[in-house]
């Protein structure tokens, strides 16, 4: 799971229902499973977070100012973001964990807006549990059907991916254009 943070191509949605299924035929505990999950990805999270710091709002201003069609970012828009940050951060911490894509870029606008390390840690292991938790039981209870969550998952994620994907791209083209 850490190196799913840190390459987010690597899926959890396949990795995690793996170790469930491990877990049911008695090779791994399910709590073990759990725990390990967990905590791998709250170590990349950390990592991201950390990456995040270094870089803070100034840096990341000054690079919007020469690079900003790339970032979809204005200075401006850094402010609005970490002042939006600053309200909503902690639901944007745990919800953010629990969506595929948004997992592991959600630790770098916390550690940018100087999130306290304390509740980042805090809301980043309450989504990773719950994210691990459930596609571990998942592979645990479907066991020798356990293929059958990535046909569900997978294309989900797949969807969630390309959306976000057509959605930079359409940022990037439509950079510093006024709305009317």
């Amino acid at each position: 799971m850490f190196v799913e943070n840190l390459f987010p191509p690597i899926p959890s949605e396949v990795i995690l229902p793996l170790a469930g299924y491990w877990a049911a035929q008695g090779r791994a505990s399910l709590a073990i499973v759990i725990v390990a999950g967990t905590l791998g990805s709250v170590a990349g999270a950390a990592l991201w977070y950390s990456v995040g710091r270094w870089i803070g709002t100034a840096r990341l201003k000054r690079f919007a100012m020469h690079h900003g069609r790339w970032l979809t970012l204005t200075p401006t828009d850094i402010d609005e973001v970490s002042a939006w940050f600053a309200r909503h951060g902690r639901w944007a911490v745990l919800f953010g964990r629990l969506l595929p894509g948004i997992r592991t870029l959600i630790s770098v606008p916390a550690g940018v807006t100087a999130m306290p390390v304390g509740p980042f840690l805090l809301w980043t292991t309450i989504g990773s549990a719950a994210w691990t938790t459930v596609l571990v039981v998942a592979g645990y209870e479907l066991a020798a059907r356990y293929e059958r969550i990535a046909t569900y998952v997978e294309p989900v994620s797949n969807a969630i991916l390309a959306l976000a994907a057509l959605w930079y791209l359409w940022r990037v083209a439509t950079f510093g254009r006024k709305r009317r």
